[in-house]
């Protein structure tokens, strides 16, 4: 693991991160090679980080139902540890709410 010259910094970020709903999995050389996955358990729920064939790594939420596909986490991989974002929020695409008003008259 490289630690960045400014420790500040690199506080600074990990303070971030742990407010924020990230969490800590584990470091990138757990899963050095294309194909290579990890599984971990956060929070009572299975996820799986895997490096892709593009040699991405992807963080993957496990569903318990039958034939449910695998829904994707958002992941980051900062100073060579992988964060994974539990946060239902952070993966739904929002839109903006459209208010309409319907005038009441006396």
């Amino acid at each position: 693991m490289t630690v960045p010259p400014d420790d500040r910094v690199f506080r600074r970020e990990m303070a971030t991160a742990y407010r924020s709903g990230w969490h800590f999995i584990d470091l990138v050389t757990a899963i050095p090679h294309r194909g290579d996955s990890l599984m971990v358990t956060l929070f009572g729920e299975p996820i799986v980080v895997a490096r892709e064939e593009d040699e991405d790594v992807r963080a993957y939420r496990c569903l318990r139902r039958p034939r449910g596909a695998p829904q994707p986490v958002r992941c980051a991989i900062r100073y060579g540890m992988i964060f994974v974002n539990l946060d239902q929020r952070d993966h739904q695409m929002v839109e903006p709410d459209s208010i309409t008003a319907t005038p009441r008259s006396a």
